[in-house]
């Protein structure tokens, strides 16, 4: 993605952390650059995102390096998995290969990328016209992880994963202006889901985005990373007949509270599932969250063979600078 004759402004904004819907909002509405590691908040995969984030129980699925580690332990085949959303900062990019192994449990690898774009950087001209792009940046998050999940006994699973971390400004040309950077942290997910009685209830906790400052600058510019609390259940309302080929629904509803800077957030995320094995899958879902990206989603599911293909969308309840709402989608092969 290009984006030609960026302002200073523009690119500062970017550079300090343009980072989400939640960042990039707060900066348009307050003038001010959000924290470099905003990104970690963004929902990654179509699932989830089709449920309003309310994926503390969710499991058996790669998508769980996302939000509870402990969903792994359930995965019976290797899965991978690549996941791609659109919106108005930039795309999202990250891949996720999960292999379990009989009687130890599940290990999994990902790698998440966010591309906020090239900028041509031009200098100041007073009193004139500008001149031409002097050099390019080229502004990113990524995150690399490494994940493993098992079974504990009792109906219990239990999961940890390892994230590193890190906000890059590249250049190129003349970089005088915009020097390259690069910000790099560590941090812990950690997560457990249980299943008392039967099948038809799990519950979950996952804390995410355990770890030290992202430190760009210098200390004092240096970002917490948003730990997460998340706590939710989930239940199957409307159970599969014994044949397993018929209609079923699940409903979830997470809590989710943000330690940040000392101030806690608490939201609720409610979602639905419901359909037919994982041939065909319909879902919903609202984020009640204390931003401008609260709102609604929906999603669909099909699953054929070694395949599946899972897509949602989000809608924003606010929509105050009128741009794209995010697009997720998302490929699964199992082996």
């Amino acid at each position: 993605m290009r984006r030609s004759r960026c302002s200073r402004r523009l690119l500062a904004l970017v550079v300090f952390g343009l980072a989400g819907p939640w960042g990039a909002r707060a900066a348009a509405a307050q003038d001010a650059p959000p924290p470099q590691v905003d990104f970690l908040l963004i929902p990654v995969g179509a699932r989830a995102a089709a449920m309003g984030q309310a994926a503390v129980t969710d499991a058996a699925t790669s998508e769980a390096v996302f939000w509870n580690p402990a969903g792994l332990a359930l995965l019976t085949r290797s899965e991978l998995a690549v996941h791609h959303y659109a919106s108005f900062f930039g795309p999202g990019d990250a891949v996720v290969l999960a292999v379990p192994s009989a009687g130890i449990g599940t290990f999994a690898l990902a790698a998440y990328v966010v591309d906020y774009g090239n900028f041509d950087v031009t200098p100041a001209s007073p009193g004139g016209p500008p001149p031409g792009p002097i050099a390019i940046a080229t502004v990113r998050n990524i995150a690399l992880s490494a994940s493993f999940a098992t079974t504990v006994g009792g109906g219990v699973s239990a999961g940890i994963g390892y994230k590193l971390v890190q906000f890059r400004v590249d250049c190129s040309g003349d970089c005088s202006d915009v020097p390259p950077s690069v910000g790099t942290t560590h941090s812990v997910d950690v997560g457990a889901q249980w299943r008392p009685g039967g099948r038809r209830v799990r519950i979950g906790v996952a804390v995410r985005h355990i770890g030290f400052n992202l430190q760009v600058n210098n200390q004092a510019q240096a970002d917490p990373l948003p730990t997460t609390l998340q706590v939710g259940a989930s239940w199957v309302a409307l159970p599969p007949p014994a044949t397993g080929d018929g209609f079923d629904v699940r409903v979830a509803a997470d809590v989710q509270a943000r330690a940040r800077r000392g101030v806690s957030d608490p939201v609720l995320l409610l979602g639905i599932d419901a359909g037919v094995r994982e041939l065909v899958r319909l879902r919903g879902g609202y984020a009640f969250l204390n931003s401008e990206a609260r709102g609604p989603s929906l999603g669909i599911g099909l699953s054929y063979a070694s395949f599946a293909f899972d897509l949602a969308r989000v809608f924003f309840a606010n929509d105050p600078i009128g741009e794209e709402e995010p697009v997720h989608l998302s490929l699964r092969l199992f082996f």
